[in-house]
């Protein structure tokens, strides 16, 4: 078997350092998924779930990124609950908040804090 040797101009304690940045490179480019994974998981979430009945996936997503931006504008956590159930002609709170929850969980996950003090107090039935 053959053994592995430096290069002479090349000292042993800086071939390991080319070879830890290398690795690091290899990973930091390869560890991290792309954004449209959630995406992905926000649209299997809601089209599998009835109820919503979007037109598509392009749908579906412009949707859960108009929650996004309403939740970055403010709009109060009962409102956005109030609108959906008038966009889906329902009832069903849960309906609602389930929708809430998976747009701004997989799609702008920096604003879940300002969605929970949107939320904060907020009581099922307080929306008509």
């Amino acid at each position: 078997m053959a053994r592995f040797r430096f290069h002479p101009d090349l000292n042993r304690s800086t071939a390991l350092v080319l070879i830890a940045a290398a690795m690091g490179t290899a990973t930091a480019t390869t560890a991290v998924p792309h954004a449209a994974a959630d995406d992905f998981v926000y649209l299997v979430n809601v089209t599998v779930r009835p109820g919503y009945n979007f037109a598509g996936p392009d749908a579906a997503l412009a949707y859960g990124h108009d929650i996004c931006s309403e939740v970055a504008a403010g709009i109060a956590y009962r409102q956005l609950i109030g609108d959906i159930d008038r966009d889906f002609n329902t009832n069903d709170e849960f309906h609602a908040s389930y929708l809430v929850t998976q747009a701004v969980n997989e799609l702008c996950p920096e604003l879940i804090w300002q969605l929970r003090n949107s939320a904060a107090g907020y009581r099922p039935g307080e929306v008509k």
